[in-house]
């Protein structure tokens, strides 16, 4: 079934705090607990969890260890993602030193970039190549999804690259720009400039 973006989004952050209730061996989280935690009703909650079939006990609460394999389970398959870094300028290098891209779901495998003092490299104990052999990297490797954070002058040529690897399924940028890719490979843009208006926005009042 096809879920609205965002729901993805409250899932991933259920999935994060029962990350974190499930190193702590919490065994039990009601929603009204979880709704504290993430500044959500509780009556969200449980309509999102109730949604993908996972139903608390009145009274009781979830069982926080079946909860997370669940939510981990819904967001992505029991396998390893092989992920490529394009582009390890500031923006690059602060995303590897984030401990969100530590999972036991995604590995990066690979970095590009064109700065020759960079390239043969190792950052952060993971390989640098150059940007002009991604296409046949990308392909030894068999990397499923890249991150581009490059200039938007180079976003494009580093799509192009990527797909022409035949592996690549998806894009997630953070270039300034949109790229062109086939349908069967999915972008997802993070544009921060966009995210920090519609904050103002809505700390406007929200109306026009």
């Amino acid at each position: 079934m096809r879920i609205a973006e965002p729901t993805v989004e409250r899932l991933v952050l259920y999935y994060r705090l029962l990350t974190q209730l499930h190193n702590e061996e919490r065994r039990v989280v009601s929603s009204q607990e979880i709704g504290e935690m993430l500044g959500l009703k509780a009556s969200q909650v449980r309509k999102d969890l109730s949604y993908f079939g996972e139903i608390g006990k009145r009274g009781v609460g979830y069982h926080v260890e079946r909860l997370y394999k669940h939510i981990s389970d819904i967001l992505s398959p029991k396998r390893l993602w092989k992920i490529a870094l394009v582009g390890v300028g500031r923006l690059g290098e602060a995303l590897l030193g984030h401990k969100a891209l530590r999972s036991e779901k995604f590995r990066i495998e690979a970095l590009f970039d064109n700065d020759p003092s960079k390239i043969g490299t190792e950052i952060c104990g993971i390989p640098c190549y150059n940007s002009e052999d991604m296409t046949e990297v990308l392909r030894e490797k068999d990397i499923e999804v890249i991150i581009l954070t490059v200039p938007a002058g180079a976003a494009q040529i580093s799509a192009d690259r990527a797909v022409a690897a035949g592996t690549v399924k998806g894009i997630l940028s953070f270039a300034t720009t949109s790229v062109s890719v086939p349908e069967d490979v999915l972008v997802y843009r993070v544009d921060i400039s966009v995210e920090l208006e519609k904050l103002l926005f809505f700390l406007k009042g929200g109306v026009i």
